[in-house]
């Protein structure tokens, strides 16, 4: 959490930042791919399309905002740490993800209040270290609220339980809609138009999770 805040924190634009959210997306593939050595899962050959297919449709969708592959590139160039902060979240949350059912899969409870709790924490200190003004509002009070009760603790609960006791490969799967769902609703929230290629991705999207639900099968 506080890798993917520092890679959303540190991004030099709104662009950058939508990047950075897609490189982010990379962990439901990475927690597929991981299934295999840490949970002894099986898997087809289908399931590298499937990931690519997932991924290029996250691309795709995203292409509607203005992104190219020159501007990234750029963006890559001179501004590296959003991505690399971005990439370690994502390979984080596909560890924490197959570990949790590794090591938690008889437990009853998660720890997730306690992480949460260590979050905050860590969050609170960054806060000293880059000084910014803070305005609140009453539209950022209610924006706060839903994201603390919502994205947070009730995404987190409910991810913690279903990679405990749920269908890993299935779950995993079916996050590939989390991108497309975030992408669907920052165009309503930030009233930008939709466009074809926001369609066909989510086409690639669904196509890509359904591959890897048949490509990967959890042993045991």
């Amino acid at each position: 959490m506080a890798s993917l805040y520092l890679a959303i924190g540190t991004a030099a634009n709104r662009l950058q930042t939508l990047e950075v959210g897609l490189v982010n997306y990379l962990w439901p593939s990475l927690t597929l791919v991981m299934t295999i050595p840490i949970l002894r899962s099986k898997a087809r050959f289908t399931l590298i399309p499937g990931c690519l297919l997932g991924f290029g449709g996250v691309l795709l969708a995203s292409a509607q905002f203005g992104g190219s592959w020159e501007t990234f590139v750029w963006n890559l160039g001179s501004n590296w740490a959003p991505y690399m902060f971005a990439i370690v979240a994502a390979v984080c949350w596909a560890l924490y993800s197959n570990l949790t059912r590794r090591w938690a899969r008889d437990v009853e409870s998660g720890a997730v209040p306690v992480f949460l709790l260590a979050s905050g924490l860590v969050l609170v200190g960054l806060r000293f270290l880059f000084p910014e003004r803070t305005e609140w509002t009453s539209q950022s009070m209610l924006e706060l609220a839903y994201m603390a009760v919502f994205p947070t603790i009730l995404a987190y609960a409910f991810w913690d339980a279903a990679m405990r006791k749920g269908n890993v490969t299935l779950v995993a799967s079916l996050s590939y809609l989390t991108p497309l769902l975030s992408i669907i609703i920052g165009t309503l929230y930030l009233g930008v138009g939709t466009g074809w290629n926001l369609w066909a991705g989510c086409l690639l999207v669904i196509a890509g999770s359904i591959t890897c639900k048949l490509s990967v099968k959890e042993d045991g």
